[in-house]
């Protein structure tokens, strides 16, 4: 009566292990999908983008709109920095595309030029800075401040020039803590991760960027 119980059992381990393995790849398949093609969640290390993104703000990042339109003047971006180096194995690959133990650093910054653009960053006698943008002040009501910036040097991009086409001039809304293309430059397109689209958290911070 019971020659068949030793069969059973391991038929529903089998069977068990089975579903197992299908619900883990289908939810790394899912997971995959949805980051690379829908959006993703950040959280928000440093205080570069004071005061329109702050410490420890998490927020959604959607990746539909770069299949289909470019980068605006204003866009908050999430990107890789055009000096890190990506590694392209098979593990640190599936690492990106899922977020599972990624060492990635990524940066968000706002675009500020856009290829072909002329920009010019200048101070007055007063100590206020603009970033000129073909030969306009670009109205910037969003930055922590006019005056708080660091001071250009010879070894920064702050202009005169033009931006190169497919390349971008990123700078954080912190203006005086902030490494952002005037430091190391212009952002090659295919560097972006996604436009930052809505701070969720704290729910004291909520809204749409």
């Amino acid at each position: 009566m019971n020659e068949n119980k030793p069969e059973n059992t391991e038929n529903k381990i089998k069977n068990f292990l089975k579903e197992t393995v299908d619900t883990v790849v289908f939810v790394v398949v899912m997971v995959i999908l949805i980051r690379f093609f829908i959006f993703e969640i950040r959280w928000i290390p440093s205080g570069s983008m004071k005061p329109t993104l702050i410490e420890k703000d998490r927020i959604f990042v959607e990746r539909v709109s770069r299949f289909f339109t470019e980068p605006k003047r204003g866009d908050i971006m999430v990107f890789y920095p055009p000096f890190e180096e990506l590694d392209n194995s098979i593990v640190a690959v599936f690492q990106r595309l899922t977020g599972f133990f990624c060492k990635d650093i990524a940066y968000i910054k706002r675009v500020v030029g856009l290829p072909g653009d002329h920009i010019e960053i200048t101070h007055d006698a007063a100590g206020k800075y603009s970033v000129i943008v073909n030969g306009k002040p670009l109205e910037e009501k969003y930055i922590m401040s006019d005056y708080d910036y660091v001071k250009c040097s010879k070894n920064m991009y702050c202009g005169p020039f033009d931006v190169p086409e497919g390349q971008y001039f990123m700078m954080g809304d912190n203006r005086g803590n902030s490494q952002d293309s005037r430091f190391w430059g212009f952002l090659p397109k295919d560097r972006f991760i996604g436009r930052a689209v809505f701070l969720f958290w704290p729910v004291t911070r909520v809204k749409i960027l």
